[in-house]
């Protein structure tokens, strides 16, 4: 199975990410946004590609339904896991806002 966000190692383990010494942002910052939009073009892709195969399917230009479920299917998941990582950031957010300086 591939591991989309390269997370893991091939021994199976997870790779600590660099921590950046030099006190604000830099490359890490750029490599995560870098990362998220590469991953939001990946799922709009999939979402694209379901909707064309269910046009195609309903206008008769194919016939092979499994396969438009399975694209329907690959394009839902791949939304919920990116919703997912939106509702964890969003959590972290409002945990940061309620720290008091």
């Amino acid at each position: 199975m591939a591991d989309p966000l390269g997370l893991i190692s091939g021994s199976g383990g997870v790779q600590p990410n660099p921590v950046n010494k030099s006190g604000g942002g830099g490359q890490n910052d750029t490599a995560f946004k870098d990362m998220l939009l590469k991953n939001i073009e990946q799922v709009n892709k999939l979402q694209q590609d379901a909707h064309q195969a269910i046009e195609d399917l309903n206008s008769g230009q194919r016939n092979d339904v499994a396969n438009v479920m399975i694209a329907k299917q690959k394009a839902d998941v791949a939304f919920k896991a990116l919703l997912a990582v939106r509702n964890k950031m969003m959590d972290a957010y409002q945990e940061i806002k309620e720290v008091r300086v």
